[in-house]
């Protein structure tokens, strides 16, 4: 085998046995697992939507303990202070009775972190997350200070309670490489669920990746190649949620206000690469920017007006992008 060969098989090799040592614990959603993983190698974050008792926090727990990486916390509340995250300088005492401040790291110097209900912070605790998701570091009295390497916040909100809430806003949700819906469980995982939760202790989670090899994921998935002709179907996709470019659909134009900026074509390219990596091939393929298309984009076209009271999908927008293959669309999926 080839040296790219051997790398792509340890690459599929650690994905899989991640995936099953959280399978030990999560029944279903196999698509959330799989986003999850995804935004870890791809160096982006993850927010995570549902209705409480889904399983979010015990996935990102689970998650945590089949990696070898520290692991923190934080739920956050409208008291919450950004020194609460970020840590804050301490006054100490030192050799000779000399006082002497030391700066105390707070939860979010942790290479896993959670952020449990994000939309009940305060804006200003929410833009103290910001700089950390975008720049891997914090600054407090004026010092910088860079964070764990890997690092990925995984952030939760609950879409049908909004009393006491503060939404994100839309420069803090592009921050986000994917938005994941995590939905109800089917019969049969609902059985499945009763069963692990009600009976014997769950199966011990090892941890089976450690950072350095993360990081060596990374760099691979970024060396995957990618055609000149998918890469325009991606940009154009891209192009096709903002209402006044030529590549959007009439749903587009009738009911977004704002459409994807720059970061949704830089996650749609970094989340197909990884696609195309676990599913064993050295290139791109449209399919992979199709699977990848909704979770990278959903959250990243904000509707108007119109599109609010009829109650419009950013979903059922992205799947009108995608299906677009009419002569004038110039969307069509290359050969």
């Amino acid at each position: 085998m080839s040296e790219i060969e051997n790398q792509s098989a340890e690459f599929i090799a650690n994905f899989r046995r991640v995936r099953e040592e959280i399978s030990k614990v999560i029944v279903g959603n196999e698509p959330i697992v799989e986003g999850v993983l995804i935004c870890l190698i791809a160096n982006g974050h993850a927010l995570l939507e549902g209705v409480p008792g889904l399983g979010k926090t015990l996935l990102v727990r689970t998650l945590s303990q089949a990696l070898d990486l520290s692991f923190s916390r934080v739920q956050f509340t409208p008291d919450l202070m950004p020194a609460d995250i970020t840590g804050t300088n301490i006054l100490i005492e030192g050799v000779g009775g000399q006082k002497e401040f030391k700066f105390q790291p707070g939860p979010v110097f942790a290479h896993i972190v959670l952020a449990d209900e994000i939309n009940r912070a305060t804006p200003k605790t929410q833009s103290a997350m910001l700089e950390a998701m975008q720049e891997h570091g914090v600054t407090v009295a004026g010092i910088s200070h860079r964070l764990l390497e890997p690092f990925i916040v995984l952030a939760t909100q609950n879409p049908i309670e909004m009393e006491g809430t503060y939404p994100l806003p839309e420069a803090q949700l592009d921050r986000f490489l994917f938005k994941l819906l995590v939905k109800s469980p089917t019969f049969e995982d609902l059985c499945a669920i009763v069963d692990r939760t009600t009976g014997s202790p769950a199966e011990a989670i090892l941890p089976v990746l450690d950072g350095p090899s993360i990081l060596k994921m990374r760099a691979l998935a970024r060396e995957v190649p990618m055609s000149p002709s998918v890469r325009e179907f991606a940009i154009k996709l891209v192009l096709g949620t903002q209402p006044d470019s030529e590549f959007a659909p009439p749903e587009v134009k009738q009911f977004v206000r704002y459409g994807s900026s720059p970061r949704g074509a830089q996650a749609v390219v970094v989340a197909a690469k990884i696609r195309a990596l676990l599913f064993g091939r050295y290139n791109v393929a449209v399919e992979d920017i199709e699977q990848v298309a909704a979770p990278a984009l959903r959250h990243r076209m904000i509707l108007n007006f119109e599109g609010e009271a009829d109650g419009i999908s950013a979903d059922i927008l992205v799947e009108a992008i995608l299906k677009r293959g009419n002569s004038d669309s110039e969307l069509k999926i290359p050969v």
